[in-house]
């Protein structure tokens, strides 16, 4: 099965940045970064092998800190993963565990329009029912779940701090791995948050991989059992439904929130199906 970006994302957010066409360099609000044209934090020639980069670790996973505003934490790698280049797991929203067959069919909480629990408008739920839930609960985040301790999926404001605050950088081969990808890096200054490279031929000389960051694998989603768009697009949830708070975006909670990448020209969050298998990306919330 092979779905569109229009079909999957339904409906996104006003974080989008302009497609690499305008510019290899991108803000959210048109400004543009340096382009030195240092290749050292994602070009496979380039590099040379490092040790994976960490702040800390709780519960046995490690994690960065990227200096945000919130101070929330995020782990070097995905759910299921042992190292930041592995895909690691797929879990439809308010799932813990995998499956072969990701669809309405096989979905924990309901179908479409018969939704049995994080149902915010009646005219998706199983009878009416509705319970206006918006965020995962903790039985139900698959970062909780199966790692324990403080971490937690991340809130679609979360998503958005990563996003706003962050230095993004497209890698075709993250530390001479061959896997593709995007390397989030701590804005050494403002002018960095962000900004988005969407060739790692344009990464400022100031930053590299021995820097704080961390690094997103393009590991595609799982629908009908079938991988899609790996090596391409980068698909990672957050915990919280589509309702009418993020973003002005009316009632709809047969979607949730996630945040996504195009291939090398786009960036941003985004709504879909909560069927769908996405990666998971843990985090710790501040204190």
């Amino acid at each position: 099965m092979s779905l569109s970006l229009v079909a999957f994302a339904s409906c996104s957010d006003d974080d989008r940045d302009t497609p690499s066409n305008a510019s290899s360099t991108q803000t959210e609000n048109g400004g543009s970064g340096d382009n030195s044209g240092n290749n050292g934090g994602g070009n496979s020639g380039s590099q040379s092998a490092v040790t994976v980069f960490k702040s800390g670790t709780e519960n046995g996973h490690d994690y960065v800190d990227l200096g945000l505003t919130s101070g929330t934490k995020w782990a070097t790698c995905n759910v299921g993963a042992s190292n930041p280049e592995e895909f690691g797991n797929y879990y439809a929203w308010g799932e813990t565990t995998t499956k072969e067959i990701y669809s309405w069919s096989t979905y924990k909480y309901g179908s479409d329009f018969e939704l049995t629990k994080y149902c915010s408008a009646s005219l998706y739920g199983k009878d009416g029912f509705t319970d206006s839930k918006a965020t995962l609960d903790p039985s139900d985040d698959a970062a909780y779940v199966n790692w324990g301790g403080k971490w937690r999926m991340p809130t679609y404001e979360q998503l958005g701090e990563l996003r706003n605050e962050c230095y993004w950088v497209w890698t075709e081969s993250y530390n001479n791995s061959n896997v593709k990808g995007y390397i989030v890096y701590k804005a050494k200054a403002s002018s960095y948050k962000g900004v988005t490279e969407y060739s790692s031929g344009s990464l400022s000389s100031s930053y590299s991989l021995s820097d704080v960051h961390i690094f997103l694998p393009a590991a595609g989603y799982r629908g009908d059992g079938v991988l899609d768009v790996a090596e391409l697009n980068g698909h990672y949830w957050s915990s919280s439904l589509t309702v009418s708070s993020p973003a002005g975006v009316v009632d709809q909670p047969n979607d949730a929130w996630y945040i996504f990448f195009f291939e090398s020209s786009y960036v941003g969050r985004s709504n879909g199906n909560r069927y769908f298998g996405l990666s998971v990306r843990a985090v710790i919330p501040g204190e």
